[in-house]
């Protein structure tokens, strides 16, 4: 008994301990700047080509971060920002070879696949790192 009492101890202690070092939590607005470190904004545009969109990223309840080359592409929703968790998949129906302002995003829950939210796109606002 003595055997399985000690590790059980020494875990309780490394687990209370544990929140002590741990790096603080960033929020959303600490996040997206952080992700656009180095960049700079340039003139926002309504469509971006999705042949081009590399890989996108939501910044819970903020921002979608769209990669189209070296460029990101921060679209801050005009409604349900709210909506957008990073744990949810898009869900996207375009009408054309491009992603614009005037388009929605559905989110869905991937375990349930049930709709958790509507998202009404914003403007791209390009980042391009500095030379």
């Amino acid at each position: 008994m003595k055997r399985f009492i000690a590790p059980l101890l020494a875990a309780a202690s490394i687990l209370a301990v544990a929140p002590a070092y741990a790096a603080p939590r960033l929020t959303p607005e600490a996040r997206l700047a952080k992700a656009l470190e180095g960049r700079v904004a340039g003139e926002p545009v309504d469509c971006i080509n999705l042949r081009s969109i590399r890989s996108s990223r939501i910044i819970d309840e903020t921002a979608i971060l769209y990669e189209v080359g070296n460029t990101l592409y921060v679209n801050r929703p005009r409604a349900g920002h709210d909506s957008l968790d990073r744990w949810d998949t898009m869900v996207t129906k375009t009408f054309g070879s491009q992603l614009c302002s005037i388009d929605t995003i559905r989110m869905v829950d991937p375990a349930s696949h049930m709709m958790t939210g509507i998202v009404f796109l914003g403007d791209f606002v390009p980042y391009r790192k500095v030379r």
